[in-house]
């Protein structure tokens, strides 16, 4: 498929903004109607979205299905479920002095927006977000990556048959598309990928004020104390108490599943060396279930996008100083990198300065758990039965996920926020509820009715008194916590508010409001008695 013209792109993004002003995604029934066809959408066309995503990335039927299409109309129906009760305002917590106005938060939509997406999860990541976008009552421009031509131009032939030209277009192209894209003020910005082009995004989204939701493989290396800290990877602790045949399935899966080109898959395991052996072993052994008659003769196992990511994966092997116990074969013409197993790596190797994304297992053996503590990753994973054991882990490290037990599932787990900490990502969580509320705006509502001012807030226009303020002050004085201990040295010559008698207030604003509906109900009657002949 061609590459968008340049110029068209502000335009479609004005006939856009005309169409979010026209008010047509604002009826509920309709942001409805939009993703119900969004999942027909899908479901139509299942077999040309596999066929891409065998030619995109080599993906036999079971893992097409099992990480993008499900996922994706999952995504899409849990919106359509639930538009109704996302959009539904917000009820404040109850306040004396404020819940005569009515306080609520409306959930209005964004506008315009811009969902950019990366090649690894070329529908889950573009599609599922359009679902929240719609739900929220945006209009959007879909870009797709460029490095899974074929799914891109799935979804480019479709979004016009499927919806109008004012609630949703497609760009197709590379940089000079993003480019002219980001040049553009739109009133979000979601994107997935790289650290590298998440900088790119945020700088260029600056001139313009967009906010911006980054979910980002970022990397970045620096020491501590007792370790090396790898911001970005995505670390495996493991206990030498758990299953280790368990541990052992699923951790290769997570790693060599798509290839490993998975944002949230394992990227470095670190392994008790009291238990190493022992564990090289279970991994051997899943090795050989998984793959027979070999990775490459297996119509179980995927292949990199590009040949250059294979070319990447070809140096990084070569370059390492480990030892490689699995794997390490490449054919970069095909875009075939084998699964692949490397023991005694260090801190410093190659394979620990950036996040890997690829089929390469790096294994570090540690101590204990002190030792394998680590920082800032988009997920880490402890496999652990014991809960003290991963609670040490998770209240000493900071990442956008902590997982027991199972790696890379939880992205589909209905309910759970998908989402960076610090360089692994910003701006808000993604998937089901949480794509609907990075496309939405909260918006402070309340009524101001004349009660108020007969009997709460009467006291705040001129001319401003002494016993005007004594009043206020007694109105909107907040009950205090006990004063914690460290401060009670500095207790001495702090003027202490008087305490506020608060039922006193709610007794004076009851009997008020009872008294003003039966003067309204007397008034009522007089009226009915004076109408009577």
């Amino acid at each position: 498929m061609q590459p968008t013209l340049l110029d068209d792109i502000p335009k479609l993004r004005e006939e856009l903004l005309q169409g979010f002003m026209s008010g047509k995604m604002r009826p509920i029934p309709y942001r409805k109607e939009q993703i119900a066809k969004l999942a027909y959408m899908v479901q139509d066309n299942i077999d040309d979205f596999r066929a891409a995503l065998a030619s995109d990335l080599g993906r036999n039927e079971l893992e097409a299905d099992f990480l993008d299409i499900q996922p994706t109309l999952n995504e899409i129906l849990l919106a359509h479920k639930n538009v109704e009760k996302w959009n539904t305002p917000d009820k404040v917590p109850f306040s004396v002095n404020w819940f005569a106005m009515s306080p609520s938060i409306r959930k209005d939509p964004k506008g315009v927006v811009l969902i950019i997406s990366p090649f690894n999860f070329p529908m889950l990541l573009i599609l599922g977000p359009l679902a929240g976008a719609f739900a929220a009552g945006c209009t959007v421009v879909l870009k797709s990556s460029e490095l899974s031509p074929k799914v891109s131009g799935v979804i480019a032939k479709l979004i016009p048959q499927y919806f109008d030209p004012d609630v949703c277009r497609v760009v197709i192209g590379s940089i000079a598309e993003s480019t002219k894209l980001l040049e553009l003020p739109w009133d979000h910005i979601l994107y997935t990928g790289s650290g590298r082009v998440a900088r790119v995004i945020l700088t260029a989204a600056a001139k313009t004020l967009t906010s911006v939701t980054t979910e980002a493989s970022a990397i970045s290396m620096y020491l501590t104390s007792q370790m090396t800290v790898y911001a970005g990877k995505n670390p495996v602790v493991l206990d030498p108490k758990m299953d280790l045949k368990l541990a052992a399935r699923r951790i290769l899966w997570g790693k060599f599943t798509n290839c490993g080109q998975i944002c949230a898959s394992p990227d470095y395991l670190l392994l008790p060396q009291e238990i190493h052996e022992e564990f090289i072993k279970e991994l051997l052994d899943v090795y050989a279930e998984f793959y027979p008659e070999g990775a490459k003769n297996s119509d179980s196992y995927a292949r990199m996008a590009t040949q250059s990511h294979a070319e990447r994966m070809q140096r990084l092997i070569s370059q390492t100083k480990g030892k490689i116990i699995i794997g390490g074969d490449t054919d970069v013409e095909n875009r075939f990198v084998s699964p692949t197993i490397v023991t005694n790596v260090l801190n410093d190797d190659v394979l620990m300065e950036d996040e890997l994304f690829g089929p390469i297992l790096p294994i570090l053996t540690v101590k204990n758990e002190d030792e394998a503590i680590q920082d800032h990753a988009l997920t880490i994973y402890v496999f652990s039965e014991d809960a003290a054991f991963r609670s040490k882990v998770y209240d000493n490290t900071r990442s956008g996920a902590a997982i027991a037990n199972d790696v890379v599932i939880y992205h589909s787990t209905t309910g759970l926020p998908f989402g960076g900490i610090g360089p692994s990502g910003s701006g808000g969580a993604t998937t089901g509820k949480f794509n609907y509320d990075i496309f939405t705006h909260l918006r402070a509502s309340l009524v101001g009715r004349a009660l108020v001012d007969k009997i709460l807030l009467k006291n705040r226009y001129p001319p401003h008194t002494a016993a005007k303020a004594k009043a206020l002050a007694f109105a909107m004085n907040q009950k205090f916590p006990p004063r914690p201990k460290s401060l009670r040295a500095l207790s001495n010559g702090v003027v202490k508010l008087a305490k506020t008698n608060r039922w006193r207030l709610w007794f004076a604003v009851a009997m008020l409001a009872a008294v003003a509906s039966a003067a309204a109900r007397l008034t009522n009657l007089r009226s009915l008695f004076a109408a009577t002949p």
